[in-house]
């Protein structure tokens, strides 16, 4: 199969919940651990007669937001508009959305550039059994964000690349928690392949659920299409969806067109001119972000010295994270034990962490940093340091006192260690004289023997360096 001859052009539909306390048009609460059906819901998410919407300021400001952080161009002018539509999930027979004028537009995520951003009103829920089909109406006037990617992805590794960088830029901001697997980001794949410089038919790729289906529906998409063009076969624009179990896309429908919506105006919601908010002006928006995710990861590793996969764990898991932050917070402006403190919470906590069933670390950031003292100061060695920081996460406690309950402290009593050097030497007599001609190893087993006596606790520094002088007389 010749697949290098043909270029896979991938764009995203991304449509995330956001965290909002009400629902995008009306009252109704917004919450989407709600597991009783059809009960946050009033006459004007239920798409009544005579009900009007009200447009829900707090999702227009996360949008605002969002479209900030990205560097896109923020709208002055926008308005809804009616989609119109008609399936059980959409009562109204349209869903609130936004066409000609969206909040966003341009903008970039991970190096991919970024068409709109806009706002529109989720669906309910239809849940379909083998005879008839459920509606849960909770679902139904969520405020949902939606961001249309350029097509200038060409692998299902920059895809979910994107995707995971995109999450992380919404949960920094609070703007939505992007669960997957509660449907609060759901992402839709826009594959084309061509041997040409022409874009190829666009099949659009839905039910993605988590980051591995991604992967796996656009990398099946683009070696379908390529077996299909081999095969002198024609591409249809359609709509598919992923089948999990099978591992392959199946045909749902023809792709409609804008046309087939007939996009108008929503006449019962007022149009917007952004800069008449106060909140909304762009320098207001700008105070309010937090530090971005790419800010982070970069002010890890240039000011701080971390590698670049501490620093990726770091941004990208919340509870390690703000554990990483107060502990270098404490450290001040010494790197050393900065990087020291990095390289054991990426390993060895992060270890103990996954490894539990707890939502949060219990472990005091202070006794950790007293810990990692400890260690630069010889006190302890690096498997003790391992030893006593599983005892404090376990059941916590101050460092100093457990390594010394434990026996885990290193002994640096000169005048001892020099009577266990003395022992080593004139037992191995051989391997000494040895390492006086010139056998550097000798000296690695001298030292071995050394912590062997002291089991364990010896500081090794100090024993190679009594052994040393002790050797050169």
């Amino acid at each position: 199969m010749g697949e290098s001859k043909y270029t896979p052009t991938i764009g995203l539909e991304v449509h995330a919940q956001l965290k909002t306390a009400t629902k995008m048009f009306c009252n109704s609460k917004n919450d989407p651990d709600e597991s009783e059906p059809n009960v946050n819901i009033c006459p004007v998410c239920m798409g009544h007669p005579g009900t009007l919407p009200v447009i829900n300021k707090a999702a227009v400001h996360h949008v605002l937001r969002v479209g900030t952080a990205v560097g896109g161009q923020l709208a002055d002018f926008t308005e809804f508009d009616r989609k119109n539509y008609f399936y059980p999930d959409i009562p109204k027979g349209y869903q609130i959305s936004q066409y000609k004028y969206p909040l966003v537009t341009g903008g970039s995520v991970n190096g991919v550039e970024l068409t709109r951003i806009h706002l529109e009103e989720d669906t309910a829920l239809s849940k379909h059994e083998a005879d008839y089909s459920l509606v849960d109406f909770n679902r139904a006037g969520i405020p949902l964000m939606e961001l249309v990617t350029e097509p200038v992805m060409h692998s299902a590794e920059e895809v979910v690349a994107f995707a995971r960088e995109l999450r992380l830029l919404l949960r920094a901001l609070g703007a939505s928690d992007a669960n997957m697997e509660k449907g609060e980001l759901r992402l839709e794949a826009n594959i084309s392949v061509s041997g040409t410089d022409e874009f190829g038919t666009k099949v659009e790729v839905k039910n993605l659920n988590s980051f591995k289906a991604v992967e796996r529906a656009t990398q099946f998409e683009i070696k379908r299409q390529i077996e299909a063009l081999e095969n002198g076969e024609e591409l249809v624009q359609e709509t598919r969806g992923w089948d999990e179990n099978r591992q392959k896309t199946f045909s749902q429908r023809s792709k409609e067109s804008a046309h087939d919506y007939r996009y108008f105006p929503d006449p019962d919601l007022p149009k917007l001119v952004i800069s008449e908010i106060p909140e909304f002006s762009r320098d207001a928006l700008d105070e309010s972000l937090p530090e971005l995710p790419r800010e982070k990861r970069k002010r890890y590793q240039d000011e701080l010295g971390l590698k670049k996969e501490d620093a990726d764990m770091f941004v990208s898991d919340a509870v390690l994270g703000v554990f990483f932050d107060n502990v270098a917070r404490i450290c001040g402006s010494d790197t050393k034990k900065i990087q020291l403190a990095a390289n054991y919470i990426a390993a060895d906590l992060a270890g103990l962490y996954k490894a539990s069933d707890v939502s949060e670390l219990e472990i005091s950031s202070d006794d950790f940093v007293k810990l990692i003292d400890m260690l630069m100061q010889g006190d302890i060695s690096s498997r003790g340091a391992k030893d006593t920081l599983k005892i404090m996460f376990e059941e916590g406690g101050d460092p100093k006192h457990i390594a010394q309950e434990k026996g885990l402290l290193q002994k640096s009593d000169e005048e001892e260690l020099k009577k266990i050097v003395e022992d080593i030497i004139a037992e191995h007599t051989a391997v000494a004289e040895e390492y006086k001609a010139g056998k550097e190893a000798s000296l690695k087993f001298l030292i071995g023997q050394g912590m062997k006596a002291t089991q364990g606790s010896a500081n090794p520094q100090l024993l190679k360096q009594l052994l040393e002088n002790a050797l050169s007389k």
